[in-house]
């Protein structure tokens, strides 16, 4: 039986399950590699990511689905035996695939960013649908400085988040909608109350894009930031107080007909990231799954431990089955100090 977009979404957000984010650009994973001192070549970054899909007690147990890059999606195993996607979809786990073509300068808006790929994204959305991609994501940048962000870049990239969920829903593309404002942009000197206020009117924009633009909510994922100060702010914040003024943001502008929330890590370090989804989850009841769609906050651990060395694997998918599982745990508010540390 031919799966439906909410049963889809559901799947994505199922308890206990979280989104892999393996989509670095080739730019954006050369420096991942340049970190281990591995030559950022095709062959090498099929066998990294060829590594975390083949994982399979993370894939079978906490890994929804992954996220993809273009280059990705199309390759084969090592063996030759399976394509990547044919691997994921044998541990359950569901294809996705990044649509966006990057953040470029907003023009007449100095500082700010407007995320482009509309032209032509139809027609790649059928041939990505064809591939197996059955979900899709496209960021929006919005950063924290003085006297940004503007109504007029929000507003702007949320009409452009608007009109791809819509492209993706008539594909049979479950969109990810993934507004995030920044922890880590040039200046980042923000207080977890401006993020508040910046995120709940980026929130509450995209939503009434969305409406406009007639999307199925039931048939979206909502990939926000959490509620942190920037990393160069004054004041940190509480784990607590992260948890607890993220659900508040959230429930002030997300309606209850989206069935899952999947949060990106940012700049958060693996722990961070952990800890504050499983307090979301222990301290408050929401009418949304909460889970995550982590790229490094999932995979850190396991590029360390594998630097391009094949002897090195066993240990690095060891690393990602570990963070995996916390996570997972996360999503369901059991993650503890105690049970990071012991397992």
């Amino acid at each position: 039986m031919k799966q439906t977009l909410e049963d889809i979404a559901n799947a994505m957000v199922a308890p206990g399950k979280g989104i892999l984010a393996a989509d670095e650009s080739t730019g954006t994973i050369k420096k991942r590699f340049d970190s281990i001192n591995v030559e950022s070549t095709e062959e090498a970054r099929r066998d990294y990511r060829e590594m975390l899909f083949s994982t399979k007690s993370a894939m079978r147990k906490n890994i929804s689905g992954v996220i993809l890059f273009d280059e990705t999606i199309r390759q084969s195993s090592a063996n030759g035996k399976q394509t990547l996607v044919e691997m994921m979809q044998s541990s359950g786990s569901i294809p996705g695939i990044k649509v966006d073509a990057g953040a470029q300068g907003m023009a007449g808006f100095k500082g700010e960013k407007i995320t482009d790929g509309l032209d032509g994204l139809r027609a790649r959305l059928k041939g990505y649908h064809r591939l197996g991609a059955r979900f899709a994501k496209w960021r929006a940048v919005i950063d924290i400085a003085p006297g940004t962000p503007t109504y007029g870049c929000i507003r702007a990239n949320a009409h452009a988040l608007a009109r791809y969920a819509a492209l993706c829903q008539e594909n049979g593309i479950v969109p990810i909608v993934e507004p995030e404002v920044l922890m880590d942009g040039p200046v980042a000197a923000h207080s977890i109350e401006r993020c508040y206020d910046v995120t709940e009117r980026t929130l509450k924009i995209v939503f009434s894009e969305l409406y406009e633009a007639r999307v199925n909510l039931e048939g979206i994922v909502l990939k926000p930031n959490m509620i942190v100060p920037g990393k160069n702010a004054a004041k940190p914040a509480s784990a607590v107080q992260v948890a607890d003024m993220t659900v508040k943001c959230l429930k002030a502008c997300v309606p209850t007909a989206v069935p899952g929330i999947a949060f990106l890590s940012g700049g958060q370090s693996d722990i961070e990231a952990t800890e504050h989804l499983s307090l979301m989850n222990s301290r408050h009841d929401v009418p949304w799954n909460l889970t995550f769609s982590y790229g490094r906050a999932l995979q850190a651990a396991a590029l360390k431990a594998w630097g391009g060395i094949p002897a090195n694997v066993k240990a690095a998918q060891a690393a990602f089955a570990h963070r995996a599982a916390m996570n997972g745990l996360a999503s369901k508010g059991k993650w503890t100090t105690a049970i990071e540390k012991a397992t």
